[in-house]
C-alpha cells in the first residue's frame, strides 16, 4: 500500500475539542437555516409542481427570464440551467420550476404551459424561444418521495448499526451512526445555509455519502480493534491515536482522489448534477473528518464514561468475527 506519511505520531483525541467545536459550529448554524431561515429547501420532486423547458435561440439571460416571470406574477418561479458550456445546445435550455396548484395533471399541463408562454412571449425579447416539454409532480407524490427518502435515509443508519453490532460492538456501531448522523445534517445544513434545493439525485447523494463515510470508518475501527490486542498495556487513547495515524495514508489516498473527481463534477458538470455533485463534495470533506474526529473518540469517552460508573473500561480486543 501507498504510504504518505511513515512514523507520523498525530495526537488527535488531544485536539477533540477543537474538533468538538468545529463540529458544533457547522451542526448549529445548519440547525439555525433549518428552522428560522430557510428551512430544507424541497425540490419540485417532494413539493409537488410544474416543469417546464424551455429552449431559446440564443443563450438566454435568466434575469431577463426572471424578470419576465415577475411581471406575470409568477414570482415564485424557479429558473435553472440545464447545462453549461458555450459551445453546447444544451446551454440554451432552460428549466422553469412553477409552484404546485391544486389542478388534476392534464391541467397543469396545459396552465404551465400557458403560463410561461404568456409571461415569456410578453416579457422577454432577447431571442426566439420554443417549449419543448412540460412535467407535472402532484402533491401526493411529492409527499410519498418525501417519506421514502426519510425512510431510505433512516434503515441504512438502522441496518448499518446492526452490521456493526453484529460485526464488532454494540459501542462501535453507535459510534459509526453518530458520525454518519452527523455527516447527513452538516451536508443538509449546507444545502439550507446555501438555499439549494434538495431533489431525489440529492438524497441519492446524500445515501452514497452515508456508505463511503461508513466504510472510511470501519477502515479505523477494524485497526483499532487489531491494535488493542497487539497493544494490551496501553491506553485506549494511545491505541486510538496510533490505529488513526496508521490508517491516515489510505485515508488520504482514497478520499483524496474521490474528492477530485467529484469536484470535477461539480465545477464542469452543468446545472443538472449541480446538487449532486455539491452533497458528495461536502460529504466527502464531512465524512472523512467524522472517522477521525467523531467516531473513533466517541471509544474513548465511552470507556471513560464506564470508567467512571465503576464498570468494565475495556473495550474487546482483537476479537474475530462472528461467522
Amino acid at each position: 500500500m501507498v504510504e504518505f506519511f511513515r512514523g507520523i505520531n498525530i495526537d488527535w483525541l488531544g485536539k477533540k475539542w477543537y474538533f468538538l467545536g468545529f463540529s458544533l459550529i457547522f451542526s448549529v448554524a445548519g440547525l439555525l437555516s433549518i428552522f428560522f431561515w430557510h428551512g430544507v429547501p424541497k425540490g419540485v420532486d417532494f413539493k409537488g409542481g410544474t416543469l417546464v423547458y424551455v429552449n431559446f435561440a440564443q443563450t438566454p439571460n435568466e434575469d431577463h427570464i426572471r424578470s419576465a416571470m415577475d411581471a406575470a406574477g409568477l414570482h415564485d418561479a424557479t429558473i435553472q440551467r440545464i447545462a453549461s458550456g458555450p459551445l453546447s445546445q444544451a446551454s440554451r435550455e432552460e428549466v422553469i420550476s412553477l409552484p404546485q396548484r391544486d389542478t388534476s395533471e392534464a391541467t397543469g399541463l396545459d396552465a404551465g404551459r400557458a403560463t410561461v408562454l404568456t409571461a415569456l412571449t410578453s416579457g422577454y425579447h432577447d431571442s426566439d424561444f420554443a417549449i419543448q416539454q412540460v412535467e407535472v409532480v402532484g402533491p401526493q407524490v411529492g409527499k410519498q418521495l418525501t417519506r421514502q427518502a426519510e425512510l431510505a435515509t433512516l434503515y441504512s443508519l438502522l441496518g448499518m448499526l446492526v452490521y456493526l453490532w453484529f460485526r464488532f460492538e454494540f459501542i462501535y456501531g453507535v459510534a459509526a451512526v453518530v458520525a454518519c448522523f452527523h455527516d447527513t445534517l452538516i451536508t443538509v445544513g449546507a444545502f439550507s445555509l446555501t438555499n439549494q434545493e434538495i431533489t431525489l439525485t440529492v438524497i441519492a447523494a446524500i445515501l452514497t455519502l452515508i456508505g463511503y463515510s461508513m466504510n472510511d470508518t470501519i477502515v479505523v475501527f477494524d485497526r483499532i480493534r487489531e491494535n488493542l490486542r497487539l497493544m494490551r498495556r496501553e491506553p485506549l487513547a494511545v491505541v486510538v491515536n496510533h490505529s488513526i495515524n496508521q490508517t491516515l495514508s489510505r485515508t488520504i489516498l482514497t478520499s483524496g482522489l474521490t474528492f477530485l473527481t467529484v469536484l470535477s463534477l461539480y465545477l464542469f458538470g452543468g446545472e443538472v448534477l449541480h446538487g449532486f455533485s455539491f452533497a458528495l463534495v461536502v460529504g466527502i470533506l464531512i465524512g472523512t473528518y467524522s472517522s477521525i474526529a467523531v467516531a473513533a473518540p466517541m471509544l474513548v469517552a465511552y470507556q471513560d464514561w464506564q470508567a467512571s460508573r465503576g464498570k468494565s473500561a475495556n473495550l474487546p480486543a482483537g476479537r474475530k468475527a462472528r461467522a
